[in-house]
């Protein structure tokens, strides 16, 4: 069975520990907004293991002296760049979906210029003919 790496399980004092850091530390970084966790109904701090993760990399990055506000930022531009490219993932998987083989068009281009398009399969006339095959963009 595998845990849930989302799941609010660690009560404020466990998670400072597996993440090497007093717990009031946490409740600064969670006043900050730099790592937020989840609350219990008694109002009291729940931490998950991706928040523990989070901590780790928050206590890195300041022993490498970057500041609380670099942190943040940092943290806050991964959170950014996650979230594009699940975005990306989505609209390649309905674009997948959407786009058939019919929607491929193919054009041979004749000596004098003019644009002649060709039906799947078949071969242009003449030797000086270019063949170019064009894919339309969605909403074309």
């Amino acid at each position: 069975m595998a845990i849930d790496v989302n799941q609010p399980i660690f009560v404020i004092s466990v998670a400072a520990e597996l993440a090497d850091m007093h717990p009031q530390t946490l409740r600064q970084y969670d006043r900050l907004g730099i790592v937020s966790p989840s609350r219990a109904p008694g109002k009291s701090r729940r931490y998950s293991q991706n928040d523990v993760e989070k901590l780790r990399e928050v206590q890195r990055l300041s022993q490498s002296g970057v500041s609380l506000e670099g942190i943040r930022r940092i943290l806050d531009l991964e959170n950014q760049v996650a979230a594009l490219q699940f975005r990306v993932a989505e609209l390649t998987e309905e674009l997948t979906r959407r786009r058939s083989p019919l929607d491929t068009r193919i054009f041979a281009a004749g000596a004098a210029g003019d644009v002649v398009s060709l039906a799947r399969g078949q071969r242009p006339r003449a030797r000086s003919q270019a063949v170019v095959v064009w894919r339309p963009r969605p909403g074309e």
